[in-house]
């Protein structure tokens, strides 16, 4: 594919170039893919959910959230841009975000470095838990940028199964060399660089294709090529992809002088510890033995709950005004919030996912 042109989904051409495959895969009902997957018989990324627009409610809460969180948001893009530009000296600085949950934070960067005369592109490509980064996808990166230009993103982490599984892939790739991992939150300290370890309510993270370039969650080949995904065209009216690059750039503008990160391996350490306290916590309380079912974080809990069969979802507190989406989708499936206080710190939220067999 020497010749591709990019696929940039709903964003501009400029903003992105996903590194996968189109494709069209039949609907999998939630319940029918949870058996199969808790079964073994198929990975989770052989089927997908048809998506179905956020209904009013849900488009409510996440206008809720922007508007709490756009300055803050806005702020750590800032505050990222210049570590990383300080960090990867040798340009184009060329950002690797993950598909899906990675591109919104990549767009948002890509734009920041070169608004500061930074000579940077972006590329969206899979990664996939159990399975491995796209390998096809990395050969083709490599062929144009070396090591030290490459920046891996994410937009958030929850226990750390992308980050780990991201090490494993790139480690004969490239032996003894530090991961340039970046997230914007990042609870356990793993991150390269990281805005905060703070779980909190990331706009970007309640919403699935319409806030992602309308690009489905990334698809496992039957082939050696690119991975695959859909393009959820169907959801074209309901597209905020744009809309929240925007809304975000809009808040620049206005912000106070931009501070160096905090990002210390003194931070980094403190939450490693807590994280695994807290996770160990969950493990011991509910007999969990497949780490898959764990989902920590306030993305991750809310994804699980809109794509996945619940069994219970933990809280710190009812009160929090960043779980209003959380708790509106629990209520829509007759889900109760355990609140168990402090005991899943530095999580705000956990949701386990139910066992099938």
């Amino acid at each position: 594919m020497t010749d591709y042109k990019g696929f940039s989904g709903s964003y501009n051409i400029d903003d992105i170039q996903f590194l996968l495959r189109l494709r069209v895969l039949a609907d999998t009902p939630v319940e029918q893919k949870e058996q199969l997957i808790q079964s073994g018989q198929l990975h989770y990324s052989e089927m997908l959910t048809l998506e179905k627009p956020p209904s009013p409610e849900h488009m409510q809460l996440f206008r809720q959230a922007l508007q709490a969180g756009k300055q803050r948001l806005a702020l750590e893009v800032q505050q990222l841009a210049q570590a990383i530009r300080e960090h990867r000296p040798q340009q184009p600085v060329v950002l690797v975000s993950f598909v899906r949950a990675g591109v919104p934070l990549g767009v948002l960067l890509v734009r920041t470095l070169r608004a500061m005369g930074v000579d940077a592109c972006h590329y969206g490509v899979s990664i996939i838990r159990d399975r491995g980064i796209d390998a096809s996808a990395l050969t083709w990166i490599e062929a144009r940028h070396t090591f030290e230009h490459l920046v891996f993103l994410d937009g958030w982490v929850g226990k750390g199964a992308i980050f780990t599984q991201l090490t494993a892939s790139l480690a004969q790739r490239y032996p003894q060399r530090e991961i340039p991992f970046v997230s914007l939150s990042d609870p356990t300290g793993r991150s390269w660089l990281a805005a905060s370890g703070d779980d909190w309510l990331i706009p970007f993270g309640i919403l699935g294709s319409t806030i992602s370039g309308l690009v489905s969650r990334s698809i496992w080949p039957s082939d050696a090529g690119w991975h695959q995904c859909m393009f959820y065209q169907h959801l074209t009216e309901h597209d905020v992809s744009k809309e929240f690059i925007a809304s975000i750039e809009a808040e620049y503008a206005q912000l106070p002088p931009i501070s160096p990160l905090a990002w210390t391996s003194e931070v980094r350490h403190n939450l490693a510890g807590q994280a695994e306290v807290a996770l160990q916590q969950v493990i011991t309380d509910y007999a969990i033995k497949n780490l898959n079912l764990l989902k920590p974080g306030i993305a991750e809990a809310t994804r699980a709950v809109m794509r996945r069969l619940p069994d219970a979802i933990l809280v710190q507190s009812s009160q929090d005004p960043n779980l209003r989406l959380l708790s509106y989708l629990a209520k829509q499936r007759g889900i109760a919030l355990n609140v168990v206080g402090d005991r899943i710190a530095p999580y705000r939220a956990v949701t386990i996912i139910k066992r099938t067999i």
